[in-house]
């Protein structure tokens, strides 16, 4: 099979030795869960209050406001909910969370999950209100709304599932692909009926090889909609990007400003597929999810399964051992596109992929040096964008400038940081350069839409004037 890939992009040690090929276990049965309100979409409100007692997969937090961006949550365990307050989040946020305290005494059999579906008779309509009320958002880092993705305003023609999986340190996807084939051709397959495609692509990267054999035989054997097929990428960074993934496996670009449907493709992360084949078929919310715990601080690397909400630090100590005295940095995500946070008492959302504790040897604080004009990160950025002049336009504080070099088709990857030898945050600027140009943005919206409401109040009073 042809090895393919995408322009530009570097190579980056993978570090997945640690959970390679090792199987998911099941985290022992939290005493208590921290569940944030929002995690994906627009803001929801609480539905639950102090001392109400819920059952598993029950709905506890939906949209504030009617909007097709809202996404609810769901209780990952039975219990009482003990507090509702602002805790700090996976992505540094001050949000509030839901507190529910385990019941032990609960019975499996009074989960509170949706009606199971038939995929044959299935609508589009409903199956994407399933997935909506089910709670699925893109489990592969972005959050982003499942039931929006799949609901293009464009013609598309093929569905890829990406199991790149680039990120180093990361194997919940491989494991996935090993323990949970079936399930993932059958959210495959749902999805494509939804899209209304019939040719379904599983996109990976080619130190999965191993996989292939399975995968094939479990595609070969599962019904399914159309044709689905499986590419190999080269292990390359940032294979796994949406639209990296698309030019390898398909051979066509998004244009700039522009998303996968507009290249005829909708992209979902082989997690999320996964949880829309248990919402329609088991009527399952999501409320667990699979993530690796890796790093050199982490006596025992491996890859769990837990309830969404779940705090690594109240796990036992024999099931995740991590040596918290040489801990130099937690990452919540992979190092290349992950957020470092202050503590492990943070809770596993929907959208958390992996935890990774780094030791000294494995971070750095090296001093920004100036830049020398090298040109990498011009040579490896997979966008072909031109970081080293978008960095000298924010830092001469012209946003216009910025945005004419590229600054909003960056997709935050982080390779042109890992690449310069100045050692300079280019990715971090990048961030605090997009948040002031939506600032700049919203504020200019805001101005316009006073201008009109002002000059609509002028033109309503100068009749009665006239009177």
């Amino acid at each position: 099979m042809a090895v393919k890939t995408f322009k530009r992009g570097l190579r980056v040690p993978t570090h997945k030795h640690a959970t390679e090929g090792k199987a998911v276990e099941t985290v022992p049965a939290p005493k208590q869960v921290v569940i944030p309100i929002n995690q994906g979409g627009a803001p929801n409100k609480s539905l639950v209050a102090v001392g109400d007692r819920v059952r598993r997969g029950q709905k506890i937090a939906d949209g504030a406001a009617p909007g097709i961006m809202t996404v609810p949550v769901h209780a990952s365990i039975a219990g009482v909910v003990t507090k509702i307050e602002t805790r700090t989040q996976s992505n540094l946020s001050e949000g509030p969370c839901i507190v529910i305290e385990a019941d032990p005494e609960a019975a499996s059999g009074e989960d509170d999950f949706l009606p199971p579906l038939d995929i044959e008779t299935v609508s589009k309509e409903d199956a994407l209100a399933r997935i909506r009320e089910a709670g699925i958002v893109g489990m592969g880092g972005a959050g982003f709304p499942a039931h929006v993705k799949l609901a293009p305003n464009k013609p598309v023609d093929t569905v890829i599932a990406n199991a790149a999986e680039c990120e180093p340190y990361l194997t919940t996807d491989e494991a996935l692909l090993q323990e949970k084939t079936a399930l993932l051709i059958q959210g495959l397959s749902i999805v494509m009926k939804i899209v209304g495609v019939s040719r379904g692509i599983i996109g990976m990267e080619d130190n999965k090889a191993a996989l292939l054999p399975r995968i094939e035989e479990v595609i070969a054997q599962t019904p399914h909609q159309g044709t689905i097929e499986v590419v190999l990428c080269k292990t390359r960074y940032p294979q796994g990007g949406e639209k990296m993934l698309i030019t390898a496996a398909t051979g066509r670009e998004v244009p700039s400003g522009a998303l996968p449907a507009d290249a005829g493709c909708v992209v979902c992360n082989v997690g999320t597929l996964a949880a829309i084949a248990e919402a329609v078929t088991l009527g399952k919310p999501l409320i667990e999810r699979g993530l690796t715990v890796s790093g050199s601080a982490c006596r025992t690397p491996k890859n769990i399964y837990a309830p969404i909400g779940t705090i690594l630090t109240d796990l036992p100590a024999d099931f995740m051992d991590i040596d918290y005295g040489r801990v130099r940095k937690i990452l919540f995500g992979g190092p290349m596109m992950g957020t470092a946070v202050p503590t492990a008492a943070i809770p596993i959302q929907k959208n958390t992929s992996g935890i990774v504790f780094m030791d000294a040897a494995e971070t750095y604080a090296d001093a920004e040096g100036p830049c020398i004009r090298c040109g990498r990160c011009l040579r490896n950025c997979p966008m072909r964008l031109s970081p080293v002049l978008m960095n000298n336009a924010l830092e001469a504080g012209d946003l216009d400038d910025a945005l004419r070099c590229g600054l909003m088709d960056c997709i935050e990857c982080g390779a042109c940081t890992f690449i310069c030898p100045a050692r300079i945050r280019l990715v971090q600027r990048f961030r605090v350069g997009k948040f002031r140009l939506r600032t700049r943005q919203a504020q200019e919206a805001a101005r316009k839409k006073a201008a009109e409401e002002a000059a609509k109040a002028k033109a309503e009073a100068a009749p009665a004037e006239a009177k």
